[in-house]
């Protein structure tokens, strides 16, 4: 790193960001039953433990995503 210059605020090319839809999560649990890793419950709505997720738990959190019967969840690339 060059002294003075901050890598802060900047995107990681190949970092997947994961959000959930709060409007229309419906509280089903299965993206926290796929992925707990990821997501937990607070009250009845579906949230992510983690904005940015781990390369390694990338496969697991796009089944979650599919897998939300109400397509709540919000991957970005």
């Amino acid at each position: 790193m060059i002294k003075g210059l901050s890598t802060e605020g900047l995107r990681k090319e190949d970092e997947m960001k994961v959000k959930v839809d709060e409007e229309i999560c419906v509280g089903d649990e299965t993206c926290v039953e796929i992925c707990p890793e990821i997501f937990e419950m607070r009250g009845n709505i579906a949230v992510p433990k983690v904005q940015e997720v781990p390369k390694e738990l990338e496969a697991k959190c796009r089944e979650a995503a599919e897998s939300c019967p109400v397509l709540a969840i919000l991957i970005e690339d």
